[in-house]
This record gives C-alpha cells, structure tokens and sequence, in this order.
C-alpha cells in the first residue's frame, strides 16, 4: 500500500465511522466538499499537511491520531 492509498482508506474509516457526509465533513473543517472528493476518488494523490490538519480539526482529531494506525506504521518507502 501507498501513502496516498492509507491516507484515503484512513479519511473514508474516518467518515464512516463519525457518520459523517463529505458535505458535513466540509462544513466541520472548512475544506471544500470538492478537495475532499478529490482525495477520496484519487484526482488529488497528494494533499498538503495543511488541508489534512483541517480535515483532522474537522473530525475532531490530531494528526497523530490520524497517522497512529497500523497501515502508516507498515507503508512501504516511497520511492
């Protein structure tokens, strides 16, 4: 698995997991229902740590808590 790959399934979990719609997650984190369908259908494979802060503030987590799960302790390198 990828970066851009975890970084998708964690945000998708997240959504479904907080009962949350693209369009509440919007209003929650002031990012644009368009940038985060972009990052969930693969047209932006890479988000800037700005915009997944806010998503983080969205749902009411850190970014730790965000990348402190087993898929971004195992990612292969980039190359």
């Amino acid at each position: 698995m990828d970066t851009y790959q975890a970084v998708k399934e964690r945000l998708e979990r997240l959504l479904y997991e907080k009962r949350f719609s693209v369009y509440k997650l919007s209003l929650e984190s002031s990012v644009s229902p368009s940038t985060i369908k972009n990052i969930l259908y693969g047209k932006s494979k890479n988000p800037g740590i700005v915009t997944l802060k806010m998503l983080c503030d969205g749902l009411g987590l850190t970014l730790a808590e965000f990348f402190d799960t087993e898929e971004f302790r195992t990612l292969d390198s980039e190359q």
